[in-house]
């Protein structure tokens, strides 16, 4: 793996990620149940526009996406004392092609990783009564981010100022990776075989 740390949100991470999939996207190449999704050829188009117009089209936030960025640092702080575990903050890591990546939360030591969120309360409270469903929400993204990063585990963090949080240890499922590393590399391909041919 590469690691390019430009900060997350500025312009350079952006343009880093034109065209390339990305983590918090496999969802739209694979089910959790480890299908090809129906929502792949249209994330595919996307990013083949992006690459054939240069323009960043995935820099979207929603003001649910702003709270949590806004957050974020406090709940790693949280993250760090609740578990002494130091996290390293990074940009956004690529695969040695170049093709695909991820923009985790965070990495810990040699083996870990951690993704961060920071619901509005009754989704919070969803998590509280029932942390795997945190784990299932994004499931494609943290073994994304183990395949993309070779990690062995990754803890799923959710964290609200106002109630408890929830942690979750998920360790690395290599039969899923199998599946949506395909995925990944099939989209990669079509990808570079359509901006070639549409140049």
């Amino acid at each position: 793996m590469i690691i390019l740390n430009n900060e997350q949100g500025s312009e350079a991470w952006l343009q880093s990620r034109l065209g390339k999939p990305s983590a918090s996207c496999f969802g739209k190449l694979i089910t959790r149940t480890g299908k090809p999704s129906t929502s792949a050829d249209n994330y595919i188009n996307g990013l083949i526009y992006e690459l054939l117009s240069q323009e960043i089209t995935q820099g979207h936030t929603s003001d649910a996406m702003i709270r949590g960025t806004e957050l974020e640092p406090e709940a790693r702080e949280n993250y760090e004392f609740i578990t002494g575990n130091e996290v390293e903050e990074v940009g956004f890591i690529v695969d040695l092609n170049d093709t695909y990546g991820c923009s985790p939360d965070g990495l810990i030591g040699e083996d870990g990783g951690i993704e961060i969120k920071c619901p509005l309360g009754t989704t919070m409270v969803k998590y509280l009564r029932n942390p795997d469903e945190l784990v299932k929400n994004y499931w494609q993204q943290i073994q994304g981010c183990m395949f993309v990063t070779g990690r062995k585990w990754w803890d799923a963090f959710a964290y609200h100022p106002s109630t408890p949080h929830v942690l979750v240890r998920v360790e690395r499922d290599d039969a899923y990776i199998e599946l949506l590393e395909e995925q990944v590399i099939n989209a990669c391909l079509t990808i570079k075989t359509e901006v070639e041919k549409n140049k």
